[in-house]
Parts: structure tokens; sequence; C-alpha cells
């Protein structure tokens, strides 16, 4: 299983490039950088390329409209070509709030861009000479749009590959379809391993019906904040704030994909009063309201005992990939978390520590 850590977005790269580094030694295989509408996640990706020799470096998310297609693919080709071959585009569509908000961009067609962006993506790292009719996106720009100059091109550079790795984070039931149809991996959030099936299950037949062989099998991401040890409550009741902000405050009501996934893991009424109360202004009482049960499914917080239990499941709905955030006010902290649930991952399968990133190699 390859093991991911997801850095908080709330921090820039002077601040915790040291602790990456750190995480590569104690045995992570991934870093994904967190964008949002602070600073921009490509720049952190490349500086920590130059810092680190062995961990994949992954968007965890460019948003869908913040650049135009060919600008997407340009930036992770420079990233992969910094890292010799270690980029992940993960890629998401966000949401109204911060696309209409914050880029000004209408939030129209996210599946139809979704999938344009990503043909677009991989026809500038083959060096094909971009010509693309979308419904969306036409390249070059139609006559009737400008001024009838524009040129087909193709990327100057030569890629360090020709395909780079493709994560697209979906929960809605069409973008899910599309994602296993169409990308190397799939980046889900508040992943519940023993109800994935049930909930996502139909969609991702749907797209692996229609998916290229050549793309291999999908791989599925698990998110979830780490904490290993005697005495993680705390740990756990922190992420109470976290869960009520997506929950309730993601959106607004009729307009929340993570209110929606709630209800189909089967909590309809706790997920509308976790709405109101936090639309109303009480984000504690909306906290309080988070099912704890699903606070530890989505979670990987416990004693060693609890965490291989919990790695077992993630195992048992077939994830491949596992991107933790680790909990704990220092630097040390948070990497001997990592350390210890290396050790955890590597233990069912060989009782020895094993070669990072084998089991499950990022196609």
């Amino acid at each position: 299983m390859n093991l991911g850590v997801g850095l908080s977005i709330a921090l820039n790269a002077a601040s915790y490039i040291d602790e990456v580094v750190a995480y590569e030694a104690a045995g992570a295989d991934t870093v994904w950088v967190g964008e949002g509408y602070g600073f921009d996640a490509v720049s952190t990706m490349g500086a920590l390329a130059h810092a680190t020799e062995r961990v994949h470096i992954g968007s965890g998310i460019l948003g869908l409209y913040n650049r135009t297609p060919t600008t997407t693919a340009m930036s992770m080709a420079g990233v992969d070509a910094l890292s010799d071959g270690r980029a992940i585009l993960g890629l998401g569509a966000s949401g109204p709030q911060v696309v209409e908000g914050w880029h000004g961009v209408p939030y129209t067609a996210p599946i139809g861009r979704t999938r344009e962006v990503v043909e677009i993506c991989r026809a500038v790292w083959r060096r094909d000479r971009v010509e693309y009719a979308g419904r969306h996106y036409q390249l070059p720009l139609p006559v009737e749009r400008g001024t009838g100059l524009g040129k087909p091109l193709k990327l100057i550079h030569q890629p360090v590959r020709d395909r780079i790795p493709v994560f697209l984070a979906a929960l809605g039931e069409k973008n899910v379809a599309l994602t296993a149809e169409i990308a190397e991996g799939w980046l889900p959030i508040f992943y519940w391993p023993e109800r994935a099936t049930e909930v996502f299950g139909p969609a991702l037949a749907r797209g692996l019906k229609r998916r290229d062989p050549e793309l291999g099998p999908l791989q599925t991401v698990a998110t979830g904040p780490l904490a290993i040890g005697e005495g993680t409550e705390e740990a756990l009741d922190q992420q109470r704030h976290n869960a009520a902000r997506y929950f309730g405050g993601m959106g607004a009501r009729g307009h929340n994909f993570y209110n929606n996934l709630l209800c189909a893991y089967g909590y309809p009424e706790e997920a509308a009063l976790l709405q109101d109360l936090y639309l109303d202004g009480r984000r504690q009482e909306a906290a309080m309201a988070v099912p704890e049960e699903l606070l530890r499914s989505t979670s990987l917080i416990g004693t060693s005992e609890e965490i291989l239990l919990r790695l077992a499941a993630y195992r048992a709905a077939g994830v491949t990939h596992l991107t933790v955030i680790p909990q704990g006010a220092t630097a040390e902290a948070r990497v001997g978390h990592i350390a210890r649930l290396r050790a955890l991952i590597d233990q069912p399968a060989t009782g020895t520590r094993s070669s990072h990133g084998t089991t499950q190699p990022v196609r």
C-alpha cells in the first residue's frame, strides 16, 4: 500500500520542506500539496522536487477552473522534469464558492470540462500539435471568437514522461464514473471503506466498463487524519470541526457535495441538522453533531491494534494508496506517526519493512 502525506494549505513550502524530507526518510511514498485560495501548489511542488529524492509529488488538488488546460499541462510537465518523473496531477472541480468567488469563472459543466482538460493535458505531454474541438475548450481559438491568428502549437520542451498520472477528486455519481473511465487514480474524501462499495460501487462499475485497459487498474486513494498510540481521543475530537466545515459549510443548502455524501453514508437527519447549525453560525454545536462513528471510520486514529484493523478494512475495500494528515504539535511527533504507520502497513504483508512504493506503484 502506497503511503502518502497530505500537506496543510495553511503552511507555505518554507515551513515544511525539512519536514517533508523527514517524511521521505520515515517511509512516505507520496506527498500531496493542496492549493485552495492560498499560495499556489505548483511552486511548492517544484521546491519539494528539488528537496526530495524518492517521493512522488502530487497536487492535491489543482482546481479545474483555475488555469487553462494547457497551463495545467505545462505546469505539471515542469514539476515532472524537476522531480525526474515523480509528479502526479491531482485535479478537481472544487466548488462554486471558490470558483465563482475567487476566480470569477462560472461553475458550469464540471463533468464535461474534466474530460476535456484531461484529454488536452495528455495531448500536450505527448507533444502533439494541440488541435482540440471540444464543447468547452477549442484550440486554436475559432476565428469567430478571436483574431483568427491562433495556430496549433506543441510543447517546446521534451517531457520526462509522455503520460503523467492523473488522479481525479470525485464524489458524485457522474464524476466517480468518469474517474473510473479516464483517470489513473481516484481521490475521494471521507472514504469509509466498509460503506464505500454500497455508495460508490455502481458508479465505479459503470466507468470501469468504458475504461481503456492501457490505463491499468484504477488506483484508489483514501485520506484521513493520523495519530497512533494511547490517549488519542483528543486528536479524534479535534477532527469534528474540520468535518463540520465540510459537511455543513462547503456550499449552500442543496449544493453541498459533502453533505450529500453524509446522507449516502446513512445519516440524512444528522446531515440536515449539521448543515442548519453550521450555516446559522452555531459551529461548535455543528461540530458536536458530527457522528462519532463516521469520524472513527474515516480516520487512522487509535492504538496500533486499532490501526491494523482499519488497514485491513482499507485493503478489503480495494484501497491502493493511503494518504494521511499526521497530527501532533511538533514535526517530530508528526514524523513519528508516519514511521509507525509505515511499519504497520508493512507488517501484514511481510512482517518486515518492504521497499517503499513497490507494493502499489504509481502508474
